[in-house]
């Protein structure tokens, strides 16, 4: 692993142990912008990614075919479980809502740092797979394209609307 990817686990650690309490901060608390800052990430693409990956419910998880298991409102996969116990992560961090979104901000990251500030880092979010990549990709476009179109229509996610879940 390089030593930039090192330094972003070592304050994604840091981050994350403190994050315990943002999920129990009044309303004007955001983990959302406030992982997406961290991170140099657009929160909006964050917030998509929640929406499509959940429908934005902090309890959420999916067996998948593989045998693997999506966790939390991020639905972050179990695959990723022994690269974060390195840094002292467990499974059960997965579940809390705001520690669920500073880790795939950190997710998000590294295929920004692989792909570039892209569409194609996002799709790699889900998948590493070309069609697979892509297809997510353009979903998560589609949804901020829609939530951008019809701001009425738009699903605000906040530390407060997951923490009421």
């Amino acid at each position: 692993m390089n030593t930039r990817l090192d330094r972003s686990l070592l304050v994604a650690r840091s981050l994350l142990f403190a994050s315990a309490s943002l999920a129990s901060v009044s309303a004007h608390a955001d983990c959302f912008d406030d992982a997406a800052a961290w991170q140099h990430l657009n929160p909006l693409v964050l917030r998509a990614i929640a929406w499509q990956e959940s429908h934005n419910n902090a309890d959420a998880t999916h067996a998948n075919a593989n045998g693997s298991i999506d966790y939390g409102v991020m639905q972050i996969n179990s695959i990723h479980l022994p690269e974060l116990a390195r840094y002292g992560i467990r499974r059960d961090a997965l579940m809390v809502p705001c520690k669920n979104v500073y880790i795939a901000a950190w997710h998000l990251r590294k295929q920004v740092v692989r792909y570039g500030n892209t569409w194609t880092a996002v799709g790699a979010y889900h998948s590493s797979t070309p069609a697979l990549r892509d297809d997510y990709a353009r979903r998560i476009a589609a949804i901020i394209d829609g939530w951008r179109r019809d701001p009425a229509h738009s699903i605000p996610v906040t530390a407060a609307s997951l923490a009421a879940r």
